[in-house]
């Protein structure tokens, strides 16, 4: 009974992801037709535009000699997934590296969550799998969420996915689809972002979810507080349009053909938003500086949010 209910939460996501994926189709097919004149000027950055230079990894990738893989295991939320091999040597070796079977499930999903959240770097590009971002050290949001949830998966923790369609604080929508005319046409046309994303691990009992996409610079950049393992972005800076929530074990079909033409009809664009992307980094480190370091600039940030003093 519990099987064929979580059958059909996947099932539901499924449908659900295929009426966003459709109604964006049409969305952005509409844009493209009625600014062709634009879309020649737009697809590639000009000279005069500041161009993505992919940042440095900022870890280390583990040793493979000697790295076993254990036992194959078929549970739900424990298995590998579609660009998601949580048994793949690499991901096993880094989860090792974490504390896997050393730690409790609460402290290897914390050290999980800062992993992904923290020393990778956000970048729109083509959804590729778990093994190829972790050795690149950037990914889309969906990218992160996978290694996130790949990790707590290769230390017996069950992860899936959270996938909504949403809306976002003026900070972050002028930071990523305004920098770009085309995707803020997009925007306009839905009157909402297509989709969003988060991981979440199963800990103490109960799903804690985890928003891993945004670095603490980015945050900081926004003026909102540091995210953390439990703290859902829904109802903080976004809004889930109802009737959109998807749990899923595995990313959607065609999500990654999905991201890869929309690459393929503007590269411009998405060379805009990872630019904006690197921005938005840089001056979230000056305003975490600024404020002594990450936990100090925290700590004002929420008391700001709950109208409280610093």
């Amino acid at each position: 009974m519990a099987r064929s209910a979580a059958l059909s939460d996947d099932l539901r996501g499924q449908l659900t992801y295929w009426d966003l994926l459709l109604k964006g189709a049409v969305s952005v097919t509409t844009v493209l037709l009625s600014n062709l004149s634009d879309v020649k000027k737009l697809r590639q950055t000009s000279e005069s535009e500041d161009h993505y230079v992919r940042p440095p990894r900022r870890y280390d990738l583990p040793t493979l000699a000697g790295v076993s893989t254990g036992p194959r295991r078929r549970d739900k939320y424990l298995r590998p997934t579609r660009l998601n091999n949580c048994r793949a040597p690499l991901v096993v070796a880094l989860a090792k590296e974490l504390g896997a079977g050393r730690l409790s499930d609460r402290t290897f999903a914390e050290a999980a969550f800062d992993f992904a959240k923290n020393k990778m770097t956000l970048e729109i590009a083509p959804i590729d799998s778990v093994v190829e971002t972790i050795e690149r050290g950037t990914g889309t949001c969906f990218g992160l969420i996978s290694v996130f949830i790949a990790l707590c998966r290769a230390a017996g923790i069950k992860a899936r996915y959270k996938i909504f369609s949403t809306t976002m604080i003026d900070a972050w929508q002028d930071a990523t689809i305004g920098a770009d005319p085309l995707l803020q046409r997009w925007h306009d046309s839905l009157g909402y972002f297509l989709l969003e994303g988060e991981g979440e691990a199963f800990v103490d009992g109960a799903w804690q979810v985890a928003h891993v996409g945004p670095t603490a610079e980015r945050q900081a950049a926004a003026g909102i507080p540091i995210s953390r393992l439990g703290e859902d972005a829904i109802g903080s800076w976004f809004t889930a349009r109802p009737g959109t929530i998807m749990h899923l074990e595995s990313l959607p079909l065609g999500l990654a053909a999905g991201s890869a033409l929309l690459h393929k009809i503007s590269p411009g664009s998405m060379e805009r938003v990872n630019v904006s992307v690197m921005r938005e980094n840089a001056k979230g480190r000056e305003v975490i500086a600024a404020a002594g370091g990450p936990e100090a600039y925290d700590e004002a940030a929420r008391a700001a949010a709950q109208g409280q003093p610093a």
